[in-house]
């Protein structure tokens, strides 16, 4: 475990040049409001920044909220009372469209971890086997099948929508936000939802309680690279600028315990990670969680760059009709400058 400095501690970074500037230490400790959506691994950095300490370490007196879905979280950080948000790339991006100058402060993926379409058993066993065969099944009442996500306009439904419309199938069924880990597999176990969007996770706790199994896996490299192309930021550490302004130190010690983080969970296994982060994804089993974990350190971003060549395959995921966003210049929405100097006080 890290030590945690006291409030009267002071560190002076010499690391790569760095100085207090890089955010480690103030006198006094700082009040911290990160918000994450919903319990599972995929927020993982937040967690293990509070339960390893690096919050305590960067000066930060902190108390993570969850907030319940992607939109939630946006609209906590949009309103000041969040200071730093995880969720999909779009999320600022939403924010930047609407005047409230949304900023990517560091990414924590280069693919989806949560595009994968699980589907109820019982359709399964009917024979319905592929996203095509799912769009041309009805429901009972004549209805069109029913996919649910988090939240609309979250991560899973960005993602989802994208490799339906591109198989010309997102206008064949209907979209809904079922909220958090427990509503989410409620919906499933009930027929209320014929496909649940998420994570490893969630399909191993379907599977283990025989309510659904998986119908189409976005996460695989090979899927994600004919759709998408490549490395593209999914999720990340967000703010807005007026809160940035407002205390640009105390934004660097968010970065600087985050990066300290990510760097945390690169050096250790899934188990360790779990143990660490338990209190926060209790949900779902421990064997759902670790695979869940297992499968994000294949996609983990821990050089926290986001580059030209990323961000332009992203776009054409990011700025459709389905979004609604109005195309950014990265420059426009990216704030690399934090991480930059996180780096150089802690390389990696």
């Amino acid at each position: 475990m890290a030590t945690v400095l006291s409030r009267r501690s002071a560190l002076t970074v010499i690391a790569g040049g760095a100085s207090l500037a890089a955010g480690s230490v103030r006198a006094e400790n700082m009040s911290g409001r990160p918000i994450y959506p919903v319990a599972i691994p995929i927020y993982q950095s937040q967690f293990v920044a509070d339960r390893i300490g690096y919050f305590k370490e960067a000066g930060l007196d902190c108390k993570l909220i969850q907030g319940g879905s992607g939109v939630k979280t946006r609209e906590i950080i949009a309103s000041s009372q969040g200071d730093v948000g995880i969720g999909d790339v779009t999320h600022p991006m939403q924010l930047a469209n609407h005047g409230r100058a949304g900023r990517i402060l560091m990414p924590t993926d280069t693919r989806s971890s949560a595009v994968m379409f699980i589907i109820r058993k019982d359709l399964w066993d009917q024979g319905i086997t592929t996203l095509e065969k799912l769009t041309e099944w009805k429901r009972p009442d004549g209805r069109k099948p029913i996919v649910s996500v988090s939240s609309l306009g979250g991560t899973n439904h960005v993602w989802s929508s994208y490799y339906m419309e591109t198989m010309g199938l997102a206008e064949k069924v209907t979209w809904i936000g079922t909220g958090n880990v427990d509503t989410m597999l409620g919906s499933l176990k009930s027929k209320q939802v014929d496909i649940l969007v998420s994570s490893l996770s969630l399909l191993d706790e379907s599977q283990e309680q025989g309510w659904g199994t998986l119908l189409f896996d976005g996460t695989d490299e090979a899927i994600w690279n004919k759709y998408i192309g490549g490395k593209v930021p999914v999720t990340c550490h967000f703010t807005v600028q007026s809160t940035i302004d407002k205390d640009r130190p105390k934004m660097q010690a968010f970065v600087t315990a985050l990066w300290r983080a990510s760097q945390w969970i690169k050096t250790h296994s899934p188990d360790e990670v779990y143990d660490a982060i338990e209190p926060y994804v209790g949900s779902t089993s421990r064997k759902a969680n670790i695979l869940e974990i297992t499968a994000l350190k294949r996609v983990a971003d821990y050089d926290g760059v986001i580059d030209a060549a990323s961000f332009s395959r992203g776009e054409k995921v990011w700025f459709r009709e389905m979004t609604g966003i109005k195309p950014l210049t990265i420059s426009e929405v990216v704030v690399p400058d934090f991480v930059q100097a996180a780096k150089k006080a802690y390389p990696g």
